[in-house]
């Protein structure tokens, strides 16, 4: 008697294992901490909201220049 293999059967349990070993190392991995520099963060962050209170102001002011253009062209 000659001996057939069941290739399909053998690429399927090479697919379940390897699908089982890659979910493992995949949740048993442990994300990289870092040092971070918290004083450094709440500077940018206090840096960052000065600068959005002068755009706030410039917008403000900003409006009342484009009305009068809108005006200027719906009058041609």
């Amino acid at each position: 008697m000659a001996v057939t293999r069941l290739e399909r059967k053998g690429r399927k349990n090479k697919s379940v294992a390897k699908r089982k070993t890659d979910n493992i190392k995949r949740l048993s991995a442990s994300p990289v901490i870092k040092k971070v520099d918290v004083e450094a963060i709440k500077a940018e962050f206090a840096a960052n909201s000065k600068k959005g209170k002068k755009k706030a102001a410039k917008k403000e002011e900003a409006p009342e220049a484009p009305a009068a253009e809108k005006e200027e062209t719906s009058a041609e």
